[in-house]
């Protein structure tokens, strides 16, 4: 009985202490909200911007090798020593103009001794035209005499142009490349000299796109040539030239040349020939987008998203979680293809710290207009 009572009085205890911590527990929950209650909901502070209706073109993206209009590796027709070099790198020559002399001093006298000759040849062809006047002399004589006139004279003609050829002039207007070349060296036949880039007010750029890109082109075409790295850099405006004739049964890619005019100002700053540039070639129809800043995206597990600001039914700004689908990235800016609508608000600097339903505060004068470069259609598309 004893025990029965101890523990009675025990489970009674153990209710009791139960019961007074949730009491306590409970007055304290209902203090803290009190408490809550009586200070306002944080808001984060962001930037906004509002997302622009744009028409874009999709476009596809080359690596293009830049060319003279003209180019050529200079080399030697005939062996020879080198007498006079007029090779100095970078400079521009004229057409014409004397860049290397091989050692003719054989050829001049063998010239002069062929004109010795062509002159005694000229002087018994004479003599014999005069006798044959008065039948002094046979018609086969004469003409024996004036074969061996024209073959002397042609034996000057053909040493002329072997002097010539020892003589190596510009064929254009160019700006001459690296050279080793020094008086008293001797080259064999063929020998590479220097190489020769015209100097002209347009260039080429050779680039390879897909053949079904290659398809939808044409001479007059517009594509965009980035010489520039950097991300905004400005295009230079280039025109197609040619296509190949032939799709690259390896790689199904047709070669594609473009022309770009450079005014005379600006041939300082211009791509040098060999050098890489990027191309970009407008593909398609032009489609409707929604623009906003790139800082306005976000991506998370669920896909790339932005974060709407809108009111809410008391009338404060909150951010709403809109999942997006990302179209093309122009410089500092990105295209929306779905998910969005043009007008909408969206947060920019400082989207990383919202979550759904999250108060927002805008930053007074912050507020600004997305703004993207539009893509315009390729000429003659």
């Amino acid at each position: 009985m004893n025990r029965i009572v101890s523990s009675a009085v025990l489970i009674a205890a153990l209710v009791g202490i139960g019961g007074a911590l949730a009491a306590w527990k409970a007055g304290t929950i209902d203090g803290a909200n009190a408490a809550a209650a009586g200070h306002p909901e944080p808001a984060e502070a962001v930037t906004a911007a509002i997302a622009q209706q744009r028409q874009h073109r999709q476009s596809v993206g080359a690596i293009g090798t830049v060319l003279a209009l003209r180019s050529v590796t200079l080399r030697n027709e005939l062996a020879g020593t080198v007498r006079h070099v007029n090779l100095k790198p970078g400079e521009i020559v004229e057409a014409g103009a004397v860049l290397v002399a091989l050692d003719v001093a054989v050829e001049q006298a063998d010239l002069r001794a062929q004109q010795a000759q062509l002159a005694l040849a000229a002087t018994t062809l004479a003599r014999l035209e005069r006798l044959q006047e008065v039948n002094a002399t046979s018609a086969i004589e004469v003409d024996k005499a004036r074969a061996e006139r024209d073959v002397a004279a042609a034996q000057i003609a053909r040493t002329q142009a072997v002097i010539d050829r020892k003589t190596i002039r510009v064929p254009f207007r160019a700006r001459v490349g690296l050279s080793d070349l020094h008086p008293g060296q001797y080259l064999n036949e063929g020998t590479a000299l220097t190489t020769l880039q015209s100097v002209d007010d347009s260039l080429h750029v050779d680039f390879t796109v897909p053949q079904a890109v290659a398809a939808g082109l044409k001479p007059g075409d517009r594509v965009d040539v980035f010489a520039d790295a950097g991300a905004d850099a400005a295009p230079l405006a280039a025109k197609v030239a040619a296509l190949d004739a032939r799709v690259d049964p390896a790689t199904r890619n047709s070669t594609v040349r473009a022309r770009i005019d450079v005014p005379r100002q600006a041939r300082q700053s211009a791509p040098a020939p060999g050098s890489s540039v990027r191309v970009s070639v407008s593909v398609g129809a032009p489609a409707t987008a929604v623009a906003v800043p790139a800082t306005a995206l976000r991506k998370g597990p669920g896909g790339d998203h932005v974060f709407v600001l809108a009111a809410d039914k008391d009338n404060r700004t909150r951010a709403q979680l809109r999942a997006v689908r990302v179209g093309a990235t122009l410089a500092d800016e990105v295209l929306i293809v779905r998910g969005l609508a043009a007008g909408e608000q969206v947060a920019t600097s400082g989207s990383f710290k919202l979550r759904d339903a999250a108060l927002v505060a805008v930053a007074e004068g912050q507020t600004a207009q997305s703004q993207i470069r539009s893509v315009q259609p390729v000429s003659g598309s």
